[in-house]
């Protein structure tokens, strides 16, 4: 056997999907259900078809959301009502999770989430020994999505590592020519939320305060990079988007009935 395969072997990981009641653009948008099964649902099901990870779960602290995954036969983890974030809940369920070398953060409003996205991921921190943190990024190539807060942007360097995330367009074009947005290789990426952690990264990560970057820009990713921890980045061709909105769901319904 290889040592390759040894290393892909011994490295276990596990996919935990963050999930909460309040919403504040799409109230309740995780028990939303105009194409048969929750948003949700749909999430934790396109987890399940990555080759990777051991298992899924959801990590919550609503006991709707509970009964939710219980119904649809899925793995619920509770945590604390008091977690300040995403990372805090995932971070939480990691601890009662043994055995688990790797946690892959899945947002629990991605239901077309791409499993391939999971499985690279955590191939990069199977591959990159030095690395605690890994994530994705797509090329923008629209002026609305560069210049859309909403659309969080990330410049990295020839080794594939996270120079910065930004809301702001980042590089800043100075010459103002939107030509740039069609450069190959691309000039521009958005971040892609996902994330993989070694778990006992995951874990200290967890338990220290916002930096002034994090707080600034509202990023949780920056306190990695203000701690001078690399954070390893691969490209995807595109995306899917996660649903934030009334629009975002409509339009994911009018996709999946139609196909």
């Amino acid at each position: 056997m290889s040592g390759a395969s040894t290393l892909r072997m011994a490295i276990r990981s596990y996919v935990v999907i963050p999930a909460r009641l309040a919403s504040t653009r799409l109230p309740n948008k995780m028990l939303l259900r105009k194409t048969g099964k929750t948003v949700l649902q749909h999430t934790y099901e396109a987890a399940c078809r990555a080759r990777k990870p051991l298992g899924v779960c959801v990590a919550t602290d609503h006991e709707l959301i509970a009964g939710e995954v219980r119904r649809f036969g899925g793995r619920v983890l509770m945590t604390s009502p008091d977690c300040a974030s995403g990372t805090d809940r995932v971070a939480e369920a990691a601890r009662q999770l043994t055995g688990v070398d790797i946690i892959v953060n899945v947002q629990g409003d991605e239901p077309e989430i791409e499993p391939q996205a999971i499985d690279q991921v955590i191939a990069l921190l199977e591959s990159d020994t030095t690395a605690d943190m890994a994530t994705l990024a797509t090329p923008i190539r629209q002026r609305e999505r560069l210049e859309d807060p909403a659309c969080v942007k990330v410049v990295f360097n020839a080794a594939g590592r996270a120079l910065y995330f930004s809301r702001y367009p980042i590089p800043y074009n100075r010459d103002g020519d939107d030509s740039v947005l069609d450069l190959d290789p691309p000039r521009y990426h958005q971040h892609v939320g996902i994330y993989a952690y070694r778990r006992r990264f995951l874990m200290e990560l967890a338990s220290l305060p916002q930096s002034p970057l994090e707080m600034t820009e509202k990023l949780e990713q920056l306190r990695v990079l203000e701690l001078g921890k690399p954070i390893a980045i691969n490209t995807v061709p595109s995306a899917a988007r996660g649903i934030d909105t009334p629009a975002d769901y409509a339009a994911f319904v009018k996709r999946r009935l139609a196909g």
